[in-house]
């Protein structure tokens, strides 16, 4: 593994455990509908694309005609 997916894989799990902190510390309620439900999605999409190398934003923007990096 390179350290650019060790990079994606240990901020999704900082990001995932930072709200699931301020959801059991009563600091942020994720049972409701709220814009931390997008950074749970950021979060789960960076661990993801760090485990299987797939990336959404990554093909879009390639699509895009945005250069990959080398």
């Amino acid at each position: 593994m390179t350290t650019d997916r060790y990079v994606r894989i240990i901020a999704g799990l900082m990001i995932l455990a930072t709200l699931v902190l301020a959801h059991v510390t009563g600091q942020a309620d994720l049972g409701q509908l709220s814009w931390l439900w997008l950074t749970a999605f950021i979060g789960l999409n960076l661990f993801q694309s760090g485990i299987t190398r797939f990336c959404p934003l990554d093909s879009i923007l390639a699509k895009m005609g945005v250069r990959r990096a080398t």
